[in-house]
């Protein structure tokens, strides 16, 4: 039962996350997006750990210490800014984000708000995928311009609403190779609203 369970929650997301990358014009990595989660490293521990109103991974890790399904899928999809974690030439040695290119920003947008409509249900609304970054922010390794674009996506949807959002991640960020000048457009939003 709980297999059947978790392969409809993955089904459902994966569904919800192709049809928003539709929109904004991610064809193949909407298509793409998690297929490792069916794969028996990340299927398995999914049906073993699978409550309905949650990620497993979370249950796998306050079980195990860790979640083997997280490892395995964040080394293979890289629209997770933990994919982009390498060592800082920088700093010496220390772990650091690197930056991700615009598509895979857009597809973790949608992603986000995806993953907060299958988990919150009927209780969704435009603001739950900003709560949910917030109440984890400080702990993430991310480079500080995704960081800033992610933040200012998140705010966008949660302001302004989904179609002003996907409109705006379609019009800047798919297709590019950098991003969007997020300093210039917040000194235009601040002299329109005044």
């Amino acid at each position: 039962m709980k297999a059947w369970k978790h392969f409809c929650t993955i089904t459902r997301h994966r569904l919800l996350v192709m049809r928003y990358c539709f929109k904004i014009g991610l064809y193949w990595q909407g298509l793409t997006h998690d297929l490792s989660k069916y794969s028996p490293a990340e299927f398995l521990p999914g049906c073993r750990y699978y409550q309905g109103y949650r990620s497993p991974n979370n249950a796998e890790r306050e079980n195990k210490g860790y979640s083997s399904a997280w490892l395995h899928h964040k080394g293979r999809n890289k629209h997770h800014y933990e994919y982009w974690i390498d060592y800082s030439l920088k700093t010496g040695r220390e772990l650091a984000g690197m930056k991700m290119p615009p598509k895979y920003v857009a597809e973790m947008m949608m992603d986000r708000i995806a993953a907060s409509r299958i988990y919150k249900g009927k209780d969704y609304d435009r603001h739950q995928p900003l709560v949910y970054y917030e109440q984890g922010k400080e702990a993430y390794v991310i480079h500080e311009e995704t960081r800033e674009l992610l933040e200012y996506l998140l705010h966008m949807l949660s302001e302004q609403g989904e179609k002003i959002t996907l409109a705006y991640i379609r019009r800047n960020l798919t297709g590019k190779k950098e991003y969007p000048n997020l300093m210039k457009k917040r000194g235009n939003q601040r002299r329109t609203q005044n």
